[in-house]
């Protein structure tokens, strides 16, 4: 299994980006917001990989980050959604906004996907509602090691610089470490995964600034009993 790939682009096409590393070129099939972000060629590049294997095909799937991977990952188990699909959604609203979209119940957003019917988006949002909290709270611990990997050293594509964060992309990653610990806190009061998501999405909507007491004071509230 090829779990990551790290090389000199030798071409981008529509949807796909060839890496050469050392001497052996790799096709790895990537979202339009994937391709936006790579160089061009003759640059170094790294993704988070996911290798699909079937009878006929073999295919690797590129990302930056090992959350987006694992989006994919989870997006493939729907019924019905296969990789196509799932590139579709991710390349429409991103990680964070799949994650967003599930925790708060927006199929609509999911259905803005190109493919996406209404039933097949209800469907991810139904199906996954339970299972999108692992990978939300997984974020938190691996956004910063994930982001390393986004450049590489052009002369030594095995080496990762570590880029300096910008305010933008540190305010980022506090905020998905807020949510991740405000829904562990939640499920340690007995909450079920997918109404503290949703509670902690929706709270992180309106204060994106919130640091965790915050988060989850304003969830508590919105799963406050009603009347």
């Amino acid at each position: 299994m090829i779990g990551r790939i790290a090389g000199v682009i030798v071409y981008k096409g529509d949807d796909h980006v060839l890496i050469d590393v050392r001497g052996v070129g790799y096709v790895v099939y990537c979202t339009d917001r994937v391709l936006a972000s790579l160089g061009r060629a003759g640059e170094a590049a790294a993704l988070f990989t996911d290798m699909l294997v079937r009878e006929d095909l073999l295919q690797l799937f590129g990302f930056p980050s090992l959350v987006e991977k694992e989006w994919f990952r989870l997006l493939l188990s729907v019924q019905g959604v296969g990789a196509k699909a799932s590139l579709a959604i991710l390349s429409a609203v991103g990680a964070d906004g799949v994650s967003r979209a599930i925790a708060l119940g927006d199929w609509n957003t999911v259905k803005a996907a190109k493919g996406i019917g209404p039933k097949t988006a209800q469907r991810v949002v139904n199906e996954l509602r339970d299972k999108a909290p692992a990978v939300m709270a997984m974020g938190a611990g691996i956004e910063a090691g994930a982001a390393s990997a986004a450049k590489v050293d052009a002369s030594d594509a095995d080496h990762v610089i570590d880029p300096v964060p910008s305010p933008a992309a540190t305010a980022v990653q506090m905020s998905a470490s807020a949510q991740a610990e405000a829904l562990s806190a939640l499920g340690n009061l007995g909450y079920a995964p997918g109404e503290a998501a949703g509670a902690v999405a929706q709270a992180a909507g309106e204060a994106p600034e919130a640091d965790t007491a915050g988060l989850i004071r304003a969830a508590l509230k919105l799963l406050a009993p009603k009347g």
